[in-house]
């Protein structure tokens, strides 16, 4: 697919998004940034307002107040113009199961008015792109996997070559292989368009994204990539040591030159009830791998068999960024967000 570089314009800038259901307050002051080429998670818990800001960026519903700018069109005062700009999957994607892959995507192409000679070439290509030519290219919608609906529901969203891509929930009930092929299928887009991916599969956003956006309570709570949302949110360092031999004298000598470790003893592990695993957390974010295992290795007594540190997840950043929100924001509490 042909990469459209003409627009200096970030793809996507929020400011001061707000949204109101009659008195719920879904959206509150949401600002953000995503320029082009990126791909970007949408992180937040069920009535985080997530929802709702992909639906104000698509076109599918207004904001009560605040700019919302897609290729640099105000979704406010030209609508249509920025929605041209715009692929989007679903989370529930409605597929009609009683037509073939390829007729539906002819009559999407239709819809978007996709010019007739291009028309063809372009399914083609989308569904060369998403694996679909060969083994579901004439088969019934209604027939195929939901791995293969989620491909369908992504060569639709991709058909008219947008500068992005929103796609909600990609992997959501999709086996371990289903969820590969959509990986690499998001890997193959990168750097075509810009894609904006909501999910609840940390793991995947992780492996997927650039950067990640993660609301909560109707607000934006965190933004950067996985690494700067660390540094920022985690600043604890989890350690596990698996050792035999005297497990009490190396806990004492733990908490004593360490007293920032907090310890937890684990069930025996590996060769005998002697082999043990400890956590150890520490409260400092310096790197304590090095001087852990120069004593635990020359302590009379203790075999140390194996040391690692565990890095903070991006499950440990949604958890530590939302909780903090929660605590800074009580009065924010009262209405359910959509």
């Amino acid at each position: 697919m042909e990469d459209k570089q003409d627009n200096p314009a970030p793809s996507i800038e929020v400011e001061g998004l707000c949204k109101q259901y009659g008195p719920v307050t879904a959206l509150r002051d949401v600002s953000f940034r995503i320029e082009k080429g990126e791909v970007v998670g949408f992180l937040g818990p069920n009535g985080a307002g997530k929802t709702s800001t992909l639906r104000i960026l698509c076109g599918l519903m207004p904001a009560t107040s605040g700019v919302a700018r897609v290729c640099g069109v105000s979704l406010a005062r030209d609508p249509l113009g920025a929605r041209r700009h715009i692929g989007y999957m679903p989370e529930s994607n409605p597929l009609p199961e009683e037509m073939r892959v390829v007729e539906y995507l002819r009559l999407r192409g239709r819809l978007k008015n996709i010019p007739g000679r291009e028309l063809r070439r372009r399914v083609d290509e989308v569904m060369e792109l998403c694996d679909l030519k060969r083994k579901a290219r004439r088969k019934l919608i209604g027939t195929l996997s939901k791995g293969y609906r989620q491909r369908v529901g992504i060569a639709d969203a991709i058909l008219a070559r947008p500068e992005v891509a929103i796609l909600d929930e990609p992997t959501i009930g999709l086996d371990p292989h289903q969820v590969l092929t959509i990986r690499r299928l998001l890997a193959e887009l990168r750097g075509k368009m810009t894609i904006v991916i909501s999910s609840h599969i940390l793991p995947e956003i992780e492996l997927s994204c650039d950067r990640v956006i993660i609301m909560n309570n109707g607000r934006v709570v965190a933004i950067g990539t996985p690494s700067q949302l660390r540094a920022e949110f985690v600043r604890e360092r989890a350690y596990r040591l698996e050792a035999a031999g005297d497990i009490e004298k190396l806990k004492t000598e733990l908490t004593t030159r360490f007293p920032q470790l907090r310890l937890s003893e684990g069930e025996p592990c590996g060769d005998g009830v002697e082999h043990r695993h400890i956590e150890a957390i520490s409260s400092d974010g310096a790197d304590m791998s090095g001087e852990l295992l120069a004593m635990a290795a020359a302590l009379p007594g203790v075999r140390l068999h194996s040391l690692y540190r565990r890095e903070p997840t991006l499950e440990d950043v949604f958890l530590a960024a939302t909780v903090r929100n929660w605590e800074a924001a009580p009065e924010a509490r009262g209405g359910q967000k959509r």
